[in-house]
């Protein structure tokens, strides 16, 4: 089955069917609530690491329990589910989701190669079936200032970009952290049955051997032992809820009283600093809540609320209820403090426990690291990531990526926090950080989402931002305190990533102004003739370009250095545009450049941010079938007169071969041309010698009839096909201009230009034979 054609049916949103939606919520268990699920592991020992001294009383205790409850109601229960699940991007989610949005209700991307074509697209509609503009018309009041605003202001457009590229970094810094934490934390009960010399040198080896094997697997798949995901997070959500309610029934009825907020207050006016620095513990429960809306485009919004609301969040308020009445009423052992999670666990239960535990933390882990993979892809289409090899482990299920780069370098950095730190509380300090930080941009881009997307009032999107920016603040406070504490880690990391980011995004952006100042105008190709004044060989000529018009410096560069070309010239951009998935009956815009006789074409492919790439001989025929269904749709007068190519910019949308039930189709073989033609199409063949090689022919429907012009000229791109294709890109080398800044030449000259050695070329090149690639090398001094 094509795997476009698995993404565009996948939604079931549509058929709103009980058990569609049910089957969904089940399965969203293992992919969306495994990190979620995790937190009971480690919230208690987290939070009463240092901070908070133990008493005789249980005001610590019930006060702990309380900010758990009403943070688990206030921000995934209320601001998530009911709140930021709505604001979907075509039925995809994400802090890209969020940018995305934005950047088609105002002019606020930086994308440099946009078109207007592309507000054209059926998934650039937003809610309400408006286009941009028509937004212009019902975005009135503050929201047309505010829009204004950011259209005018290029400042406020790159602290949009910087603060989704500051909730990115942090996405990837908690792909470091989770696995590190739940794999400590689950092999932490290991220390029950030991002895504490025995524990030290047991814990750490154990949790880097399970973190070695998950990482190891990676280039499998989930969709492997995915189906073993949602039975190992529902047996271990019903395992913890059943042992909370076995505690809160045996050792303290009375502990429902804890949820009342008052004892939010208790708890501190009695710890008072030390309890406001255990707040960094406390949101540890929350982790993982963003996957709700992540991972939004695999499931629907109805089945990702049943699941929570119905299944995950009263199983957390159970666990998190039963560890509260044990540790109320065994004040006496400090240890249980510190150990947190396996002492309330029965005594005969431990070590089945520890074993779904381990299994449970191998799944939380697994969907954080999927995700980490999936928003750098998002990134890298987006252009603020630099190009990685990106492999797709499944052809039937859309999402499931693999990026041997970015898994490597995770494990790596996941083994040197547990080495190095050996303990949950700096992992904890760490990891909520990364979390908090997370929600805080979520919850700045989505007040902007409201008031520019929503049109609602300014009022509402202010008092959202004050009451949960609030919350978040606060805990972000008692995240930032303890930066010395292992809090530094996802600073660095996302400092790291946050440059590198930048500078790719800069570059690129720098290099692409310098193609557009440097273009070639359309009189010179005019002056040269129908032959540019060389020879034309079969064939075709696969011109890689970034310029969406225009002629490109690479092409007059090689043209003026070697005296012959190909007979069929396609300039190929490959763009990404602010929609998670174009439709592959919009796949191409396809245009000539010049008059028909020159044979010269463009083509501008374009895909959303989550879109897979093809990187197989399918893109090459769906190039080519795009071309030629563009030459027998074509009824422009090109070639009548030179006043109407001076514009190169009217384009025809085609789709995929595999999208359009009626146009052309190209078929391939290795036999001689004897097969008599197809009843209902006409069939254009090339026929040339009798030796058995590569036959082309296209089918082409017989209405409406094609001119002798346009047959002549399919029947070229024929010919050139059956030749062959040859690949040319530029092999661009970047310096910054005379007269640059200091800033800018570090920036260009070493950081860019090491970012652009090492990363990826383009996806669609990779299957193209060396033989027949050529590289055009140009110095660009931007």
């Amino acid at each position: 089955m094509d795997l476009e054609s698995v993404i565009y049916n996948k939604n079931p949103i549509k058929e709103q069917s009980w058990k569609t939606v049910l089957t969904l919520a089940y399965q969203s268990l293992g992919v969306v609530y495994g990190d979620l699920s995790t937190s009971p592991l480690y919230v208690y020992k987290s939070t009463f690491a240092e901070d908070i001294q133990h008493s005789d009383t249980n005001e610590e205790i019930f006060g702990v329990l309380s900010f758990v409850f009403w943070t688990l109601t206030l921000i995934p229960l209320l601001k998530y589910v009911f709140i930021v699940l709505r604001a979907d991007d075509n039925g995809e989610g994400g802090t890209f989701a969020l940018y995305s949005l934005l950047c088609r209700h105002a002019r606020v991307s930086l994308l440099p190669s946009t078109q207007l074509a592309d507000e054209d697209l059926t998934e650039y509609t937003i809610d309400g079936g408006g286009t941009l503009q028509d937004n212009k018309r019902n975005n009135l009041g503050w929201g047309l200032k505010l829009k204004s605003l950011l259209e005018k202001h290029k400042v406020l457009q790159r602290v949009l970009l910087v603060l989704a590229l500051i909730g990115t970094c942090m996405v990837i810094g908690d792909g470091v952290l989770t696995p590190a934490i739940s794999v400590f934390s689950a092999v932490s009960g290991l220390e029950l049955s030991m002895s504490k010399e025995q524990h030290r040198y047991v814990e750490v080896p154990v949790a880097c051997i399970i973190l070695l094997f998950l990482f190891a697997l990676q280039h499998y798949g989930t969709h492997r032992v995915g189906c073993l995901f949602a039975p190992v997070v529902l047996t271990w959500l019903l395992c913890i809820s059943a042992i909370g309610v076995y505690n809160i029934f045996h050792w303290n009825p009375h502990v429902y009283q804890a949820l009342s907020p008052y004892y939010m207050f208790k708890f501190l006016r009695k710890t008072q600093k030390g309890g406001w620095m255990s707040l960094g513990g406390i949101l540890l429960c929350i982790t993982g809540s963003e996957a709700m809306y992540a991972d939004l485009g695999h499931f629907t919004q109805l089945s990702i609320k049943i699941a929570f609301t119905f299944l995950v969040y009263p199983s957390l308020i159970l666990a998190y209820m039963g560890q509260a009445a044990y540790l109320s009423k065994h004040h006496e052992m400090e240890s249980d403090y510190r150990i947190g999670f396996y002492v309330s666990v029965p005594r005969p239960l431990r070590w089945p426990v520890l074993a779904i535990a381990i299994l449970q933390a191998v799944v939380g882990s697994q969907a954080v690291i999927t995700g980490t993979f999936s928003i750098i892809k998002q990134c890298s289409a987006l252009g603020c990531f630099p190009k990685v090899k990106i492999v797709h482990t499944s052809s039937k299920i859309h999402g499931q990526i693999y990026i041997p780069e970015i898994n490597w370098s995770l494990m790596l950095l996941c083994l040197a926090i547990v080495v190095g730190f050996r303990d949950t509380k700096r992992m904890g300090n760490a990891a909520g950080l990364a979390v908090i930080t997370v929600m805080l941009v979520t919850t700045c881009l989505m007040s902007l989402v409201m008031i520019l997307c929503w049109h609602k009032s300014i009022w509402l999107a202010v008092c959202f931002i004050l009451f949960f920016g609030s919350i978040e603040a606060l805990y972000f406070s008692a995240s930032l305190i303890k930066f010395l504490e292992g809090a530094w880690v996802p600073i660095a990391l996302s400092f790291i990533f946050l440059i590198a980011m930048y500078v790719w995004h800069y570059g690129t952006l720098k290099k692409y102004e310098f193609d557009v100042q440097n273009k070639v105008p359309i009189n010179w190709l005019l002056g040269l003739g129908p032959n540019l004044g060389i020879v034309r060989v079969k064939g075709i000529g696969l011109i890689h370009t970034e310029l969406v018009s225009g002629i490109p410096a690479i092409f007059s560069h090689f043209v003026t250095n070697l005296p012959a070309f190909h007979q069929v010239v396609i300039f190929l951009c490959v763009k990404s545009v602010p929609v998670p998935h174009v439709r592959p009956e919009e796949r191409f815009l396809v245009g000539r450049v010049g008059p028909k006789e020159y044979r010269l074409y463009r083509c501008i492919a374009r895909y959303g941010y989550r879109d897979v790439h093809k990187d197989d001989m399918e893109f090459e025929k769906d190039l080519v079938c795009s071309i030629a269904e563009f030459i027998r749709s074509d009824t422009s007068e090109y070639g009548l007169g030179l006043g109407n190519f001076e514009d190169d910019t009217k384009m025809t949308v085609v789709g995929t071969s595999a999208s359009k039930l009626e146009g052309v189709r190209m078929s391939v073989d290795d036999q001689e041309d004897t097969c008599p033609q197809t009843e209902g199409t006409s069939e254009l063949r090339v026929v040339k010698s009798p030796t058995i090689r590569k036959r082309v022919r296209f089918v082409v429907p017989d209405s409406p009839q094609i001119d002798m012009e346009a047959r002549e000229e399919l029947h070229e791109l024929m010919e050139a096909k059956e030749a062959g294709m040859a690949f040319i890109m530029g092999h661009s080398y970047v310096r910054a201009k005379r007269g640059s800044s200091w800033i800018k030449k570090v920036v260009i000259n070493y950081g860019y230009d090491f970012l652009r050695r090492n990363s990826r070329g383009p996806t669609y090149a990779l299957s193209i034979p060396h033989a027949s690639t050529l590289e055009v090398g140009m110095i660009y001094h931007v």
